[in-house]
């Protein structure tokens, strides 16, 4: 196993390489088309609202892009420079409304416990087991159920991680990620206030808000489908496995060219588990590159919906399962005599 393990680390690691050119490219491509697609949607305002709604559909599209150099740049792998990453990654973090060094820290936590059960919490969505929530008290089983609702986790999830979440430092964080996030809301109070005075708030309101609450929404999409699968790996620390967390914790989401453009390829998540430092152009390559890659479990944007469903993580049988079968094991396991048992007590809290 831990020759194979090294092994493969030895051949994804070839592709850990930013290339300057392709990255000054992708920057191009990616924030000039956002820029014109803005301009655009509020020039067609005198036309047809539902045209600029149309159009700030599709600059949405872009500024997930633009969140993928974002994403890289934390990693470290989209320059070889670091002074150029943390330059871009802020800028980018500005205009995605992501304070940089604070999302650095979360994401870099998220990739060392990924699928950890012990260690959960920090730059993840919020996963119960069974066991959890057959303990948990009905108030805290009342507030998952709630989280884990499509329509708040896409629906208000966006407007808590834009105006709460982001806006603020965790406790522990230190001077320099305090003041980067200081410095991405106040540049982001300057450039809205801006805007908003040059195009009228009310255009201003109409067409940013659409863009951030489309790319926020399908962000947390992203992040949600690429964890939560049926037979997603999780493990418990003594058993847990950076490589199978890659490989068997995040999935390879299939997508048409179009939209892989568009998402910066990151439906290549597996690979980019094993290895954060490849930059996004690379991922595709790598995965192809790689047949031991090609075990991590495949999901279409079909197959990709059913994952709704998908509530509470059962450690027993490894998979996800939804609310329905929970409470129908749990209903089993109430019911259930042990053999030369003539009484026993269950706790049904």
């Amino acid at each position: 196993m831990k020759e194979k393990t090294r092994k493969l680390f030895k051949e994804v690691a070839v592709f850990a390489k930013s290339d300057k050119k392709k990255s000054i490219l992708q920057i191009i491509n990616t924030v000039l088309p956002f820029i014109i697609l803005w301009f655009l949607a509020y020039q067609s305002l005198s036309i047809s609202v539902w045209l600029t709604l149309g159009l700030a559909v599709v600059a949405a599209g872009f500024l997930v892009r633009t969140f993928i150099i974002f994403h890289d740049c934390t990693h470290g792998s989209f320059f070889k420079s670091k002074k150029a990453n943390d330059i871009v990654g802020t800028i980018t973090g500005i205009l995605t409304l992501f304070p940089y060094e604070k999302w650095k820290r979360e994401h870099a936590i998220h990739h060392a416990s990924s699928s950890n059960l012990d260690k959960r919490g920090v730059g993840d969505i919020w996963v119960m087991t069974i066991d959890e929530y057959k303990e948990a008290s009905k108030w805290e089983r009342l507030w998952y159920r709630f989280y884990r609702n499509p329509l708040v986790m896409f629906g208000l999830g966006p407007l808590y991680l834009m105006l709460i979440i982001n806006r603020k430092n965790r406790k522990d964080a230190r001077r320099k990620e305090r003041f980067n996030t200081y410095l991405t809301n106040a540049c982001v109070l300057v450039m809205y206030t801006f805007m908003a005075i040059l195009v009228g708030w009310q255009a201003f309101a109409l067409i940013q808000g659409t863009i951030m609450f489309v790319a926020t929404a399908l962000g947390i999409w992203l992040f949600y489908i690429q964890h939560t699968f049926e037979d997603s790996y999780f493990e418990e620390e003594s058993d847990w496995h950076y490589v199978k967390a890659a490989v068997e914790g995040s999935s390879y989401y299939k997508l048409p060219r179009v939209l892989q453009w568009v998402t910066g390829n990151i439906g290549f998540h597996h690979v980019h588990h094993l290895a954060p430092r490849v930059p996004n152009y690379h991922l595709e390559k790598a995965h192809n590159e790689n047949p031991p890659l090609h075990h991590a479990t495949t999901i279409t944007i079909k197959s990709s919906l059913e994952s709704l469903k998908f509530r509470l993580y059962d450690p027993e049988k490894k998979m996800f399962v939804t609310f329905k079968e929970a409470h129908r094991q749990l209903q089993a396991e109430k019911n259930r005599v042990p053999l030369k048992t003539k009484h026993v007590s269950f706790d049904t809290k």
